[in-house]
């Protein structure tokens, strides 16, 4: 537990980050299982919607240091080989 004035602050802040953090990760998740059931159901013109929507929001995580570039960078190429995969009409 925290004996300090400053590190009393600091650990109530950490509580509250880590909550803000946690909601957009699930949110991240989420969009990128409506992604995944686009994909399998080889609807192109939702999957490339969602695509973008997933690629902006993932990559604004990344720039707010919720989740490290390499791993934004990670996940924005594996929906791109999905969305690649898609057979076409």
């Amino acid at each position: 537990m925290a004996n300090h004035k400053s590190a009393e602050k600091r650990a109530r802040q950490t509580k509250k980050r880590t909550l803000r953090n946690t909601g957009s990760i699930s949110k991240m998740k989420t969009n990128i299982k409506k992604f995944k059931a686009a994909v399998s159901q080889n609807d192109k013109e939702k999957a490339l919607e969602l695509f973008k929507l997933n690629a902006s929001y993932i990559m604004h995580l990344a720039s707010k240091s919720i989740i490290h570039k390499n791993n934004a960078s990670r996940k924005i190429s594996a929906l791109a080989r999905l969305h690649n995969s898609i057979k076409q009409d």
